[in-house]
């Protein structure tokens, strides 16, 4: 029943932008910590950003200054723009929220950085 959609993802050239979004169904995104990580083929799955129930926000050192993560809670949605984009950022961003009956992540969305 519970369901996290990401979408938004694509292909972008070296300095674009793009605006992620991640649709919950089944839960509320508002009480919980929720974040987005990455993947790049053959690497670890990273955290970039988080956001609090209470608005506060954290950022991994190679997104600061580039991507922001908010939320709308209305929409039950949270989103992170992604600004300035490196060829490096290329990886399938996924969403996650831990809630009182377990840890959901969405199916993620492809994000290449390329000429």
């Amino acid at each position: 029943q519970v369901q996290l959609v990401e979408s938004g993802g694509g292909l972008v050239q070296p300095g674009g932008s793009l605006r992620l979004s991640c649709a919950a169904s089944g839960i509320f995104f508002s009480p919980y910590t929720t974040g987005w990580y990455r993947q790049a083929p053959g690497k670890q799955r990273d955290l970039v950003a988080t956001i609090t129930s209470a608005g506060s926000t954290y950022y991994a050192d190679p997104v600061k200054g580039r991507f922001t993560i908010s939320r709308d809670n209305a929409k039950n949605t949270v989103y992170l723009q992604m600004n300035s984009l490196k060829p490096e950022d290329t990886a399938v961003y996924y969403c996650k929220t831990n809630t009182a009956t377990g840890v959901y992540w969405g199916q993620g969305t492809q994000v290449t950085v390329s000429s």
